[in-house]
């Protein structure tokens, strides 16, 4: 996207950052918002009336996403705050790869939508630009583009979100980095978490080579030991081969020592075992242990994920 796209489309945006810039927390209760409820409806039913609701700390999806308070229902038709949290749960590891600079205002845009008068809808070339950069992100861990985000559904040179509010702080930006989703050296409990509710195994293991094929990564284990186990028969896991999908050429500095055990998540698709989490057991790292012990008390949301 060239800058005078991004530069335009403040334009666009004016009725949501006119009213962030000037306003305080309070003024985002005004009386057009409240009066013209109607127009959130848009033919839907919904059990309780639009509201304007603090952006909790915990919706880390939103939570510095540069205004302070949402809709609710969002419109994505999430009626609650609880289903907004697990639903939107689900998109954190993906903002945390940086794969667009405009993906954090394009899911809270819809997750968290801004309080107006009427619903303001992401552009459809800020849904396509931040699909395509990053849908082969999403296509590592076996996930593609859901249906309920698909970008005709968006408007096309009407009134629409398409850029990062104004207020919004330069560390709350995502920086666009094409990296390969797993290389990251660094456990952290909270998105591991979300690997582990989205794979059907987690396994310590001993790598015996890793090699190239047909454009994937292929792992082979020397030995392993299941710690968690969906459905996999145990004449499968004994033929266990991991893929990192497409990753063939991807720099993981995990795999570039052998020589000690790893932790291991990932999840089968389409016949394969995909690599959804690769790093280091180091029972010496904080957050090593303390993902170990939510590992084995945690309960995985039942929700059906966005993603399938």
């Amino acid at each position: 996207m060239g800058g005078g796209r991004w530069a335009a489309a403040g334009v666009l945006l004016a009725l949501a950052a006119g009213l962030l810039a000037a306003g305080s927390a309070s003024e985002y209760d005004y009386v057009s918002f409240q009066s013209d409820i109607g127009s959130y409806q848009s033919g839907r039913f919904y059990t309780k009336p639009p509201q304007c609701v603090d952006i909790p700390v915990d919706l880390r999806l939103c939570h510095n996403v540069g205004y302070k308070k949402m809709v609710l229902p969002n419109l994505l038709e999430h009626e609650t705050m609880a289903e907004v949290k697990q639903q939107a749960s689900s998109w954190v590891p993906l903002l945390n790869k940086n794969c667009h600079i405009g993906t954090q205002v394009f899911l809270c845009s819809l997750f968290a939508p801004v309080c107006l008068d009427r619903p303001i809808y992401p552009c459809r070339w800020l849904c396509e630009a931040v699909r395509d950069s990053c849908e082969p992100v999403m296509q590592f861990f076996g996930f593609y583009w859901p249906e309920m985000l698909k970008c005709d559904k968006f408007p096309e040179g009407d009134v629409c979100i398409a850029m990062t509010p104004p207020n919004a702080t330069e560390a709350s930006k995502p920086q666009e980095t094409p990296v390969c989703p797993l290389n990251d050296n660094q456990i952290k409990s909270e998105p591991e978490i979300f690997h582990l509710c989205n794979s059907e195994k987690a396994l310590r293991m001993k790598i015996k080579e890793v090699k190239k094929e047909n454009g994937d990564k292929k792992i082979v284990p020397k030995k392993k030991k299941p710690l968690k186990l969906g459905p996999i028969k145990k004449k499968e896991l004994k033929k266990l081969v991991l893929y990192l999908k497409n990753g063939a050429d991807c720099p993981c500095h995990q795999l570039d020592n052998l020589s000690h055990h790893f932790l291991i998540m990932g999840r089968k698709v389409k016949g394969q075992y995909l690599l959804t989490a690769i790093h280091k057991w180091d029972k010496k790292n904080k957050e090593f242990k303390n993902f170990m012990k939510k590992m084995k008390n945690h309960e995985c949301p039942t929700f059906q994920s966005v993603f399938k």
